[in-house]
């Protein structure tokens, strides 16, 4: 097997060779002053299980087309099959028109993976169950929620002072499998409202009983506005310790400081983005999933 990282998360790639005992294979990776990307692979894959991590979180579309020219790089050279380790996956969010006028992006993305020649995708936690479904070739779905699981029993927090929160209604599959990994922990479900047109969220009701300790999960943070507006409605409804954990850390350049700030006590996320240091903040914790790639790979099972 030969392991290649593009530039997106270098440091879960190198966790994952590690766990491997294979080192990192060589690849060139040259920017042209107009923004072009040229990737030439030095290492020899001929006949070789190739593998890519590449999550695709911002920029986007860099991410995306270094990922496609690398596994067009793998194919030419004579790779026997590429994964591609897609952590997270971008334009996950964009998995069916909206209005009337508007792409499928991800169909688009998607489509342009495959014809590349990928051979199989490793991902975590898509925003929706439907989209494996998109796909023609084998996709492997993981979850952080073990991670997740294993981290709360380690702090002890599985106990009737502690109640799984999700956000809003769209989590509700998701707090169920986790409530299932911990001893059937109860859960509530926050209802909120988005305004349209300025993309305000609002907090407004829980429905489920709250304790002292809630944990707020979910699949992942961008603006950070939707955890912390549960947080203050959890606040208010008197619980005295709110912890986060999600699994893509997708901060937009206001969610650090809004999180920080927060009356939240802790938020872990998990390494499928890679977190720049100006990113990160006390109340943050990363947890990797390296261990449950390098698992799959190790099936080499394709």
């Amino acid at each position: 097997m030969k392991l290649f990282s593009g530039s997106s998360n270098m440091p879960l790639a190198e966790n994952i060779a590690a766990l491997l005992g294979i080192p990192l294979s060589p690849l060139e990776l040259h920017v042209f002053p107009d923004g072009e990307r040229r990737i030439k692979l030095n290492d020899v894959v001929l006949e070789e299980d190739a593998v890519v991590v590449q999550p695709t979180a911002t920029p986007v579309d860099q991410n995306y087309m270094e990922l496609f020219f690398m596994i067009d790089a793998l194919k030419r050279s004579g790779a026997r099959s590429v994964t591609a380790v897609v952590s997270y996956f971008g334009y996950q969010r964009q998995d069916h028109i909206f209005r009337d006028g508007e792409a499928v992006s991800l169909e688009v993305v998607i489509t342009m993976l495959e014809s590349v020649g990928t051979d199989r995708v490793i991902t975590f936690d898509l925003h929706s169950i439907k989209i494996p479904e998109m796909f023609h070739i084998p996709i492997v779905h993981l979850s952080a929620l073990p991670r997740f699981a294993q981290k709360i029993k380690e702090e002890n927090w599985v106990n009737d002072n502690t109640v799984l929160v999700t956000p809003d209604m769209g989590g509700i599959r998701r707090i169920k499998i986790l409530s299932g990994l911990l001893e059937d922990l109860p859960f509530a479900c926050i209802v909120k409202n988005r305004d349209l047109v300025s993309g305000t969220i609002k907090a407004e009701e829980v429905q489920g009983h709250l304790k002292d300790r809630a944990i707020i999960v979910d699949d992942m943070i961008s603006s950070g506005q939707t955890i912390v507006e549960a947080a203050k409605l959890l606040f208010k409804k008197g619980v005295k310790e709110v912890y986060v954990f999600a699994t893509h850390p997708v901060f937009s350049e206001e969610a650090p400081e809004l999180l920080d700030n927060s009356g939240v006590h802790k938020v872990y996320v998990t390494d499928t983005v890679l977190i720049p240091k100006e990113k990160r903040f006390g109340k943050l914790e990363i947890l990797t999933v390296s261990s449950m790639v390098s698992e799959v790979l190790k099936e080499k099972e394709i």
